[in-house]
């Protein structure tokens, strides 16, 4: 067994040293300008161009991106393979790729007119390619919307008074939103109240739980998440994300300062140190279900607590549009992904010290992920907080994030299908241009998914292909610099993104052609609806196919640009 706190100050210092280090190098490397203005100026429209006060934009941003993924995805790689191979990455990949490609993407966004990932992408090789990035980019976050729905349904059904909690949260976000804009009352005392009044919620949670099971809170959650995604953003995203970031800042910061305090002055009876192994197996923890390779799968498990796909629509589809200065780019793009993946890092210290238990050997890693509630109210006991109130609290932190998740990614998936139909010229067209219809077929193939019942492939095959948008995004981020100044080095981005390609398609391929196809179709060595491994099947292929394609065109342009010798531009801009 190890003290956590090894674990916790490892990855602090590593984080540390890239933060102040390595940041500043890229910050001065894209030339970042404080004066300059930003999107959210230059187009305000009181609907999604609208510049964010720096702590507001920074709480929507670090609510968006460290959604239920950086608690899931490590604590199932945790379980699965041990906790060092799981750390090691979370420690490294961070602040080397994961943060490098957040930042990045928000800095190629501003240098054109906050426009996504796709736009930018295709203003260098074409419409074909900006086409393909978006369908890529689309079916991911049907994905992002299936998964998270799942493990929303999952914890409520395991702590119905985070379900409670969760509801008033929602309805007190709405109230700051009118209070914040409608109202235009101070800033400041109404944080103080708003903030005070989502922690008293957990305490009505225990008295009032909403019981419910997971099956029948699914599509409850999707349908909130479809409203939500429609709304203005000032109506529920900003303030939600805002005073959900509090939440996330004391589940986080009270965990450290917990894990610090219970292993320095913990009782013998009760230190904070590991209870799973260090290391299981290659093929995974057998207990817990089929063989599952270390590699290519721990990476793409443990998903957006190194690097995410998802990060790059979300710094190119609503923070840079919200932008107030260039500058602040830095702390909310690279510093908002080394937050994250603090939360993956205490995500991974929950399961650690709880251990697996005789529920988890029967139903397998998706019983055992409301096992950060419960190491979240173990750590917090060492403040003196009761663990009947801790884990409840904990519950609602990782929830909250999830729903913010959701409903950001159905609402990120509108603007994609919105930017590939084009001007609305037909009546199909017309209909997708909808943002009801739109969020409503994305929420439909998202039951559809959830529908085979099973976790981990589904959750895999999210990472697989969130991961796999990662190197799409730093493909971007390359071709902009490749054309933008033929000086610029392109290691920073070119470097992560061929080590994504290569690990992420290797899951795709190892996930729908032996797992999918050959264990569950062809054997039937699953309870798996039949429709639904198909439907993942034919998904993962798509996702290879448009990969593939678009990395070929990508790489063939950086080329072209290198060989060419052309003179440095103004960075892309219009």
């Amino acid at each position: 067994m190890v003290a956590l706190l090894w674990l916790v100050v490892g990855v602090l210092v590593l984080f540390s040293v890239g933060y102040l280090g390595y940041s500043r190098y890229l910050a001065q490397f894209v030339g970042l300008d404080e004066g300059a203005e930003t999107p959210a100026h230059k187009y305000e429209d009181g609907q999604e161009y609208v510049p964010a006060k720096k702590p507001v934009l920074l709480g929507h941003h670090y609510s968006s991106i460290a959604g239920g993924a950086p608690i899931v995805g490590p604590i199932t790689a945790g379980l699965l393979w041990g906790w060092l191979p799981a750390v090691l990455w979370i420690a490294i990949g961070n602040p080397l790729m994961g943060a490098v490609h957040d930042f990045v993407s928000l800095s190629a966004s501003l240098r054109h007119e906050g426009r996504s990932i796709g736009y930018v992408i295709g203003e260098y090789i074409g419409e074909e390619g900006k086409n393909l990035l978006l369908w890529f980019a689309f079916l991911t976050i049907i994905l992002v919307v299936a998964v998270f729905a799942f493990v929303i349904g999952l914890v409520f059904e395991q702590y119905p008074s985070a379900a409670t909690a969760s509801i008033l949260y929602i309805g007190l976000a709405v109230v700051f939103g009118v209070y914040l804009y409608q109202l235009d009352l101070p800033f400041i005392p109404g944080t103080a109240v708003f903030v005070v009044l989502v922690f008293a919620s957990v305490f009505v949670g225990l008295r009032y739980p909403i019981q419910l099971s997971q099956q029948a809170w699914i599509p409850i959650i999707l349908l909130y998440s479809l409203i939500a995604s429609v709304l203005p953003v000032w109506t529920l995203l900003q303030p939600r994300d805002y005073l959900s970031s509090f939440l996330l800042y004391a589940g986080v910061g009270g965990a450290l300062v917990a894990v610090i305090v219970g292993t320095l002055f913990a009782t013998s009876s009760a230190p904070l140190v590991t209870n799973i192994p260090a290391f299981t197996a290659f093929g995974g923890n057998s207990t817990l279900g089929a063989f599952s390779p270390l590699f290519p799968m721990l990476f793409v498990t443990i998903a957006c607590g190194t690097i995410s796909g998802f990060h790059s629509l979300v710094s190119s589809g609503t923070t840079a549009k919200q932008l107030n200065k260039e500058t602040d780019a830095r702390l909310i793009g690279y510093g908002g992904m080394l937050g994250e993946g603090l939360l993956a890092t205490i995500s991974l210290c929950a399961v650690a010290v709880v251990g697996i238990t005789a529920s988890d050997a029967t139903g397998g890693v998706g019983l055992a992920l409301p096992k950060f509630a419960q190491g979240g109210g173990i750590f917090l006991s060492s403040l003196g907080i009761p663990v009947s109130f801790g884990a409840p609290f904990m519950a609602l932190v990782m929830v909250s994030f999830l729903l913010t998740s959701t409903d950001t990614a159905l609402r990120l998936g509108r603007y994609l299908f919105e930017e590939i139909i084009g001007t609305p010229e037909t009546q199909a067209q017309e209909i997708g241009a909808n943002r009801y219809a739109n969020s409503l077929f994305q929420c439909i193939v998202a039951y559809v998914l959830i529908a085979s019942g099973t976790w981990t492939p589904l959750w895999q095959l999210f990472g697989s292909a969130n991961q796999l948008l990662a190197a799409l995004a730093l493909l971007t981020a390359t071709v902009w610099l490749a054309n933008w100044d033929e000086s610029k080095q392109l290691f920073s981005t070119g470097v992560p993104m061929a080590v994504m390609s290569v690990i992420t398609i290797c899951a795709l391929l190892y996930l729908e052609y032996y797992q999918n196809l050959y264990q569950g179709l062809i054997l039937g060595n699953t309870s798996s609806a039949t429709w639904s491994l198909a439907l993942q099947i034919i998904i993962g292929t798509v996702l290879i196919a448009l990969s593939l394609s678009l990395l070929r065109k990508g790489i063939g342009n950086v080329r072209r640009s290198r060989s060419s010798g052309r003179p440095a531009t103004d960075g892309g801009t219009e």
